[in-house]
């Protein structure tokens, strides 16, 4: 099994990476400051969404373990026996609920949205559950 972020998030970055383009030529004449604001905003939004393209897959999993993508798009695979819990991290922070599905391997702790998965992270969770050995709890 996989998941992937949806296909708008980087179509999105890719055009906001070019609105801000568009504003420092239509607003930012003969300011210098304004155009290297611009410029790396317009860097920025179009590498994270190069990323996402290089990327797509976030997190695929098998009976031998998961496959996280770590760093910019390195990917790195925890076998189950490594991964000490997985569950939903859920918040509440000036009225906006979040929720990350969170994968302890012990030396590092894998973070990741809905947005990141293309699916919410308790279904993700349940299917994770799922496809684990059962000799290795720690799902929550």
């Amino acid at each position: 099994m996989q998941w992937r972020i949806r296909p708008v998030l980087p179509v999105t970055k890719l055009m906001g990476a070019v609105a801000v383009v568009v504003l420092a030529v239509a607003f930012g004449a003969g300011d210098p400051i304004r155009w290297a604001i611009a410029v790396v905003a317009a860097v920025a939004l179009t590498l994270w969404a190069v990323r996402d393209l290089i990327a797509p897959v976030r997190l695929a999993a098998d009976a031998s373990g998961v496959t996280v993508v770590a760093g910019f798009a390195r990917r790195r695979h925890l076998p189950w026996a490594s991964i000490e819990r997985v569950r939903v991290d859920r918040r509440t922070h000036r009225g906006l609920r979040s929720e990350m599905l969170e994968l302890d391997a012990g030396d590092a702790i894998y973070q990741l949205s809905a947005n990141d998965l293309g699916a919410l992270p308790e279904d993700v969770a349940v299917a994770l559950a799922d496809l684990r050995p059962p000799q290795h709890t720690g799902i929550d």
